[in-house]
């Protein structure tokens, strides 16, 4: 896995899981929030995380957004 989404209310906390994952996510992020993504403290808007899932695919990056399916029902 290179990518998991984690639903925080209405967003997405993104959670790099692979170098991969890392890499890419500096590619669409400013340097400033590289070390927020990096701790993965970044959350997104369902809007942009369905953009985000997309584009990550696209490129050919493994993402599972089963974790926060698996965080709501543990919360």
């Amino acid at each position: 896995m290179d990518l998991s989404l984690i639903i925080e209310g209405q967003a997405f906390r993104l959670q790099p899981e692979s170098v991969h994952g890392m890499l890419w996510l500096q590619t669409h992020f400013e340097m400033s929030h590289w070390e927020l993504l990096a701790e993965g403290l970044a959350t997104v808007s369902q809007c942009n995380a369905d953009e985000l899932i997309e584009d990550a695919s696209n490129a050919g990056l493994n993402l599972s957004p089963l974790p926060a399916l698996s965080s709501q029902r543990n919360s």
